[in-house]
């Protein structure tokens, strides 16, 4: 047989020709500024909160004494213990005896036999007290006891061997008397939550306390406030409003774990908590008055639920008669917040601190009515909004029924059911939610608006992992592309306490313990969108765009549907039409780079510098912790080459936001 022969740049073009007949073509995008946008929704990013995860007691909220009023067991002063030294020797026992108030019922008693070196009670905290140095921490409690004599305070070591704090109270009578002292730290104390707080005795006899309170300082220096870093992570999210109080919490289990906000409001020696429906007692002392001061310190606007007459374990009032009670606390509560202090709840609010109106634009009705077995929402929601309406006709009315149930969401998206907005909650995998990024595009825009109030790719814990944050990132492109329908949003869970037995629901935004708290991926994205949104979308068109397979859920399975074929990059571009600033997000979820050509349509012309800010990740099971909180954080690099058309790399698993400067 006859050999050819080739020379070597044949060979080469040959192997050329065959790479270039199966590669694939680049993507591309088209920013269409030549095409009006329209307007990006101002409050399209806000908070959702509930007392969840111990969300506020253990975690936002600065207490540091658990079960400071001895009502967390029936049984037992849970998380309290006696401290014997010296040969001392005594008993703790809770005591109903003492009531201070109708709200101070119960008491933790100590029985003195022999003082030793030293007896007490101590408090363990929520998962230890955090020790810093240089911090003055403010402590109050109620006190009496059979013999006259001075209380001592310790910040100490958990084994009791370190003092790091302390202070003496005057001489504590026979009748009930409140403390305040201040314990400061000494500036070279090294930080730790290896900590307890201790009252101790000097002799003989018995003992009486209540409402043992602990502050260190707080956001503002607000007195009963929040924690400075937990609030400077939110801060940094810039939120447009706060959904609160939530969610489960809202509702309760029953009419009377319900949240009560009026018992919320006032002195702490006036609020008796109530146990919240994810398995612990609520303090109460994130209030209704705290909850708008958290919106103020913000510079959030409040978004009110009202409870609605229905509660999780399904007892439900839809008679008109026995409903009526709850509408007028309704009524009464938005007083509270709106109402002039000439108002009978608006000098309530003065007298709280507080004399001039907050600001309130939209009420919800109850939370997740969709799930109401009953039926009974729409006589329900019907009779609250038309007295909402009569009382504040400018108050805008979100319906909760969306996202949950079709043929309810349906009735409410008509104009004579008196609704402004549907409250749609989505918890899904990564995938399912890249997927949802289209979810809106063709939605029907003759109905309410829409508020997307809960929503999480639900992987990782007790925060999200990466994987988890590139879905929410495909999520919101969607909700950016379609924020003339789509007017708010909120991750939730917001918080999470990741002390073992913090947590009741996985896959939560922030996460923290005693010292400290990080920022999840989902976190980082969630900033990255928020500050960096103009006031215009612009419209996006894309080519060749890579994909990946998304294998079916078990409502997919179910229902007879395969593996699906869906995009591996996702886009959305809003414009500054005042600072003449263009922010363009891209979601890369493959795990390859990808080349970007990116060309803008119209008269626009940008400077050649700009900025990329990206988050990306080495595995999608990655994430951050307690011990590595900056482990996925995003990062700003200056880009050049920039024009009506130019070229960019966009790294495996990440999120960037580009920001290109109009000339």
């Amino acid at each position: 047989m006859k050999r050819l022969a080739l020379s070597l740049p044949a060979i080469l073009a040959g192997l050329l020709t065959g790479i270039m007949a199966h590669a694939q073509p680049t993507p591309s995008i088209t920013l269409r500024l030549d095409q009006p946008g329209h307007a990006v929704s101002p409050g399209l990013y806000g908070l959702m909160t509930e007392e969840i995860n111990y969300s506020y007691d253990g975690g936002l909220y600065a207490e540091l004494i658990r079960n400071r009023i001895f009502r967390d067991n029936p049984m037992n002063p849970d998380h309290w213990s006696l401290v014997e030294e010296g040969g001392a020797k005594g008993k703790i026992s809770l005591d109903r005896s003492q009531a201070i108030n109708d709200a101070l019922t119960v008491c933790l008693r100590l029985d003195v036999q022999h003082a030793g070196s030293r007896i007490g009670v101590a408090n363990e905290g929520y998962w230890g007290i955090p020790v810093r140095p240089g911090t003055s921490y403010a402590a109050s409690f109620y006190a009496k006891a059979t013999q006259a004599g001075p209380l001592t305070l310790h910040i100490e070591s958990a084994d009791g061997k370190t003092v790091y704090a302390s202070a003496q109270s005057a001489t504590i009578g026979r009748d009930w008397q409140q403390v305040r002292l201040t314990l400061t730290t000494a500036g070279d104390v090294r930080p730790t939550a290896d900590a307890r707080l201790v009252i101790s005795a000097t002799d003989t006899g018995q003992y009486w306390f209540n409402l043992v309170s602990l502050f260190p300082p707080t956001y503002n220096h607000t007195p009963n406030g929040n924690r400075p870093d937990i609030m400077h992570l939110l801060a940094d999210m810039r939120p447009a409003f706060l959904r609160f109080p939530g969610g489960n919490y809202l509702e309760g289990d029953y009419f009377n774990t319900r949240f009560d906000w009026k018992k919320t409001l006032g002195a702490l020696d006036q609020r008796p908590g109530h146990p919240s429906p994810w398995g612990y007692r609520s303090t109460d002392g994130m209030g209704l008055y705290e909850f708008l001061m958290w919106c103020e310190d913000l510079k959030m606007e409040p978004l009110l639920a009202v409870f609605a007459g229905y509660t999780l374990k399904g007892d439900q009032f839809d008679d008109p008669k026995f409903l009526q009670p709850f509408v007028d606390e309704a009524i009464e509560e938005i007083e509270y917040i709106i109402g002039d202090k000439s108002t009978t709840w608006g000098a309530i609010r003065a007298r709280d601190g507080h004399p001039a109106p907050f600001p309130l634009s939209y009420v919800e009705i109850g939370n997740e009515d969709g799930f109401d077995r009953s039926g009974s929402y729409v006589k329900r929601f019907a009779q609250f909004a038309s007295a909402i309406r009569a009382r504040y006709p400018q108050l805008k009315i979100i319906s909760t029924v969306g996202g949950r149930n079709d043929f309810l969401a349906a009735r409410f998206r008509t104009p004579k059911e008196n609704v402004d907005v549907v409250d749609e909650h989505f918890y899904r995998t990564s995938l399912e939610m890249q997927d949802m990024a289209t979810l809106y595009d063709k939605h029907d825009r003759s109905g309410p608006k829409i508020f997307v109030g809960e929503w999480a790719s639900r992987e990782g814990f007790p925060t999200t992992n990466f994987h988890a944050a590139l879905g929410d990132a495909a999520f919101l492109t969607g909700l950016e592309r379609n924020s003339d329908l789509v007017i708010m949003s909120c991750f939730a869970p917001l918080f999470v306490n990741v002390s073992p037995g913090g947590m009741q629901w996985k896959s939560d935004l922030i996460g923290y313990d005693a010292l400290h708290s990080f920022g999840s991926p989902s976190y980082h994205v969630q900033k990255m969108f928020s500050n960096n949104l103009g006031d215009q979308v612009v419209n996006v068109e894309a080519t060749d765009l890579p994909t990946q397979i998304k294998p079916p859920n078990r409502r997919d399975s179910a229902a007879g549907i395969g593996p699906k074929t869906i995009p591996a990059m996702f886009f959305s571009a809003t414009r500054d039409s005042k600072a003449g600033m263009i922010y363009l997000k891209i979601v890369n979820a493959a795990t390859a780079p990808q080349a970007l050509r990116i060309d803008l349509a119209g008269p626009v012309n940008l400077k050649s510098q700009g900025n990329a800010i990206t988050i990306h990740a080495g595995s999608p099971d990655d994430t951050n912790s307690i011990a590595e909180p900056d482990k996925i954080v995003p990062v700003t690099t200056g880009i050049k080459g920039l024009g009506k058309h130019f070229q960019q790399t966009i790294p495996a698993l990440s999120v960037t936001v580009l920001q290109l400067q109009i000339k």
